[in-house]
C-alpha cells in the first residue's frame, strides 16, 4: 500500500480526529481528587482537552488537525477544522486548562508525554495563528519539563507514556524556536542518559507498548548528535543492524485484539517504529530502514480507524511516520 501522506489519507485522518476531540465519553482521567468537590467530569475539568478518551490524546488530536489543515489547505474538512479551532482555542478556555495545573497533586499530571505533546501542539499553533493564545500553557509545561529533567536521575525506558526519550524529541523540536536554554538542557541530559549505551538487546515489544525503547532512543540521539558522531554511537548501540539483529526491531508486532485498549497499543508501536526507522534511515548502519518501515506501516496503517480504542489516537502516529522523510 502507499506510504505517502496523500490528500485522501489526510482527509481520513481529519475525519477521525474531528469525531473524537470533542467526544467526552468514554474517558480515562488523570485526576487526583482531594475532596468531594473534585468529583467532576472531563469537560468541567478541561475546557479544551476533554475528548479523545484521555487528555493527551485530545492534545495530539488537535495537533493532527492543525497540522493537516496547514499541509493541505484545500482539505474538505478544513472549514470544520477552522470552526472548531476558533471555538476551542480561545484565551478563557486556555486559562481553564492552565488553572488545572495549580491544583493539589497536579505535579505529575500527564508527565512527560502530555507535556511534550502540548509543546508540539503549540509549535504547530504558532504556524497557524493560535500560538499566542496557547503560549501561556506551553510555557507552563516547558517550565515543568525543565524542572523534571533536573531531578530525573535515571531515564525511563519503557515503551509507554513515561518514555523519557520520546518526550525529549518533541520538547526539543519546540525548544529549537522557543527556548534555547531548554534545548541545551535536553541535549545535555540526552548525553547523560544515553551516550554510553551499547549493545542494546531490544527485548521488545512489551505487551502494551506503543513506542520502541531502542528506536526512540536512537531517533533522539540522531537529533542531538547528527552526522558521523551519531553513526559511531549507533554502531555501538545496535552493532548488528546490518545482520538484521536484534530481530525484534525488524519484525512488526502482532495485534491480537484491537478492541483491547492496551493491546491496541501495538498498532501504535508499528507506526512509531516506522517513524523512527525513517528518521534514522540515513545512518550507514541502517540502510534497510526504509524497507523495515514499510513493513511496519503495512501491518498497522489499515487499522488506524475502525475501533475507538485505536481510533482516538493512532492517526497521530501514522502522520508522524508518513511525514517523516526516509
Amino acid at each position: 500500500m502507499a506510504h505517502e501522506l496523500t490528500p485522501e489519507i489526510a482527509q481520513r485522518f481529519a475525519e477521525a480526529a474531528l469525531g473524537h476531540v470533542t467526544r467526552e465519553y468514554p474517558h480515562k482521567l488523570d485526576h487526583v481528587m482531594d475532596g468531594p468537590e473534585d468529583v467532576r467530569g472531563p469537560r468541567a475539568l478541561h475546557p479544551i482537552f476533554f475528548g479523545s478518551f484521555d487528555w493527551h490524546s485530545c492534545v495530539h488530536g488537535y495537533w493532527l488537525l492543525m497540522r493537516l489543515r496547514r499541509l493541505f489547505p484545500d482539505l474538505p474538512a478544513a472549514p470544520r477544522i477552522d470552526a472548531l479551532l476558533d471555538e476551542m482555542i480561545v484565551p478563557d478556555k486556555v486559562a481553564g486548562e492552565l488553572a488545572y495545573l495549580d491544583r493539589a497533586y497536579s505535579g505529575g499530571f500527564e508527565r512527560p508525554y502530555g507535556w511534550a505533546w502540548l509543546l508540539a501542539l503549540h509549535a504547530e499553533a504558532q504556524r497557524g495563528g493560535y500560538g499566542e493564545v496557547l503560549e501561556p500553557l506551553a510555557r507552563a509545561f516547558a517550565d515543568r519539563f525543565r524542572a523534571y529533567l533536573a531531578k530525573l536521575t535515571y531515564p525511563i525506558r519503557v515503551g509507554t507514556h513515561f518514555n523519557t526519550a520520546f518526550a525529549m524529541i518533541l520538547a526539543a523540536e519546540w525548544a529549537e524556536t522557543n527556548d534555547a536554554d531548554l534545548l541545551e538542557d535536553i541535549r545535555l541530559r540526552a548525553m547523560d542518559y544515553f551516550l554510553d549505551d551499547y549493545e542494546c538487546q531490544a527485548w521488545e515489544p512489551g505487551g502494551d507498548e506503543f513506542l520502541s525503547p531502542a528506536l526512540t532512543e536512537a531517533l533522539l540521539m540522531s537529533r542531538m548528535m547528527p552526522g558521523p558522531s551519531f553513526d559511531e554511537w549507533l554502531d555501538a548501540f545496535l552493532p548488528r543492524l546490518e545482520q538484521g539483529e536484534p530481530e525484534s526491531l525488524f519484525t512488526p508486532a502482532f495485534v491480537s485484539d484491537r478492541s483491547d485498549g492496551k493491546i491496541a497499543h501495538l498498532d501504535g508501536l508499528n507506526l512509531s517504529r516506522a517513524w523512527c526507522w525513517r528518521g534514522i534511515a540515513e545512518a550507514p548502519a541502517a540502510a534497510r530502514a526504509e524497507k523495515i518501515a514499510d513493513a511496519h506501516l503495512d501491518a498497522s496503517l489499515p487499522h488506524v480507524t475502525g475501533d475507538y480504542m485505536g481510533e482516538h489516537w493512532l492517526a497521530t502516529f501514522a502522520l508522524l511516520a508518513l511525514e517523516q522523510p526516509g
